[in-house]
């Protein structure tokens, strides 16, 4: 940190004390600083959960370059860090009460066009049972799967629709991949007017290096990042509150 900088050398420490902090070089940061802030969670949340299908853990928890050779679209090693504190995740906001909604591919072929593809990766072959969100985060009822053919939950879906009578303002996302369809729902989300925030520990990607730079990136323009503990800990005291 820079000298003379008094009270808000602890925020301004908190504020980059992510996953990028051992890529991004000090003279980066420094020309960041004006986007210094305090994080949290905002009033009236709802849980987004991006794309935890299968098709993302195939081939095990296993380095990514070793996975891809056969399950191109596996996260390997990085889905799987994911598990536990995204079950922590989905516990405090199920205990909280917040509405839960996930996204995953449509792969109805009456309604995918053969050219609509999510990103410009080479096409797979569309096996639903792939799409199917995977059973540690199975939904519950109540919950609701959005099916989307872009890479944002927003797009052509009814989500805004569904958000609008909840009155929920916060969107608390979680999923992947931090640079596609998690970057894509929360500049969306931010552009509906929504207060966004990223579960670091809960978002992977293919790349570390693609995902530290995305959160980077998202973190000082669009969305507030902030770790598992924190908001586990906010929805531990809506819980709380909720029961009194």
């Amino acid at each position: 940190m820079r000298a003379g900088r008094t009270e808000s050398n602890q925020m301004a420490s908190d504020f980059e004390d992510h996953c990028w902090k051992d890529i991004v070089p000090k003279d980066v940061l420094d020309i960041y600083t004006h986007y210094e802030r305090k994080t949290f969670v905002g009033p009236s949340p709802a849980l987004i959960a991006i794309d935890l299908y299968e098709l993302s853990y195939q081939g095990g928890p296993k380095p990514v370059v070793e996975v891809a050779k056969t399950f191109p679209s596996s996260c390997g090693e990085h889905a799987f860090a994911a598990i536990e504190p995204t079950k922590r995740l989905f516990a405090a906001s199920r205990a909280a009460g917040l509405p839960v909604f996930y996204s995953s591919m449509d792969t109805r072929t009456d309604s995918l066009p053969n050219t609509v593809t999510a990103t410009k990766r080479q096409k797979i072959p569309v096996d639903p049972s792939l799409y199917a969100i995977r059973s540690d985060f199975k939904p519950q009822p109540g919950d609701v799967v959005i099916t989307k053919q872009r890479a944002s939950i927003f797009y052509g879906t009814p989500l805004a629709a569904h958000l609008t009578p909840l009155g929920a303002q916060t969107l608390i996302i979680c999923g992947e991949s931090t640079s596609g369809c998690v970057l894509s729902a929360a500049v969306a989300a931010d552009s509906h007017g929504f207060h966004v925030v990223l579960v670091e520990e809960c978002c992977f990607d293919r790349s570390m290096l693609s995902h530290k730079v995305n959160l980077f990136d998202l973190h000082h323009k669009y969305a507030d990042v902030m770790k598992v503990d924190e908001v586990v800990a906010h929805l531990g005291g809506m819980a709380v509150r909720k029961a009194s």
